[in-house]
């Protein structure tokens, strides 16, 4: 199978019908290869729209949800940003393409260690990844402009807003395995707010459950 190919009718077939339209977003999934972050076995199905197990046993977002958030989000070349459970890296990958300079939080060692030899062989040279608690984010290297939650949580730490600049946006989906919300949050000088961009419901994200008391 060329997988070239295969990652192109990706593109033509999930991503460009949902109303993607950012080329800098498309073009970073025309450069990124996902098949690298998944068992060998699996190249061959790298590029289905069904979610994928990768090598230490996450699971990648579909690539419309995904793109989506993307665009949503609109990184600017400038931005420093964040991805919260990067996992291997395929989306901290994605984002080095769109912005200056990104961090990969995760919560497990091995797999930050894993998510950074696999930047190195892809040349994504503007990545750091790290390891840490994911409710407390990464502030000694905020704010950040962006700020992409790579999976569904049920709810949103303080933690992750109070790391955003002035003018910085947090993409997250917030909800269940029944239903979630792709929010855009977005800080002003005063306060930070919210808006829904469309429902998906991606793979949970590992390490962040729901405060007591809280209900979505």
């Amino acid at each position: 199978m060329d997988l070239t190919i295969a990652r192109r009718k990706m593109i033509d077939s999930q991503i460009r019908p949902d109303d993607v339209t950012d080329e800098r977003v498309i073009a970073a999934f025309e450069t990124i290869p996902r098949e690298v972050f998944l068992p060998k076995a699996m190249s061959a199905v790298a590029y289905s729209e069904v979610e994928l197990e990768t090598v230490t046993g996450n699971k990648l977002w579909l690539a419309r949800d995904l793109s989506k958030m993307l665009q949503a989000l609109e990184v600017k070349s400038s931005d420093l940003a964040l991805v919260i459970g990067a996992g291997e890296g395929y989306s901290a990958a994605l984002l080095n393409e769109l912005a200056d300079t990104v961090i990969a939080l995760e919560a497990e060692q091995d797999v930050a260690d894993k998510a950074m030899s696999l930047m190195s062989d892809l040349g994504s040279d503007r990545v750091a990844c790290v390891s840490g608690e994911l409710t407390a984010g990464f502030p000694s290297e905020g704010p950040y402009d962006v700020i992409l939650v790579n999976g569904l949580v049920e709810f949103v730490p303080d933690a992750w807003l109070e790391q955003l600049s002035v003018g910085g946006r947090l993409g997250v989906v917030v909800g269940n395995q029944r239903k979630g919300e792709a929010r855009i949050y977005t800080r002003t000088a005063g306060s930070t707010s919210y808006h829904v961009e469309y429902d998906c419901v991606p793979p949970m994200l590992k390490g962040v459950a729901l405060e007591k008391g809280f209900s979505f």
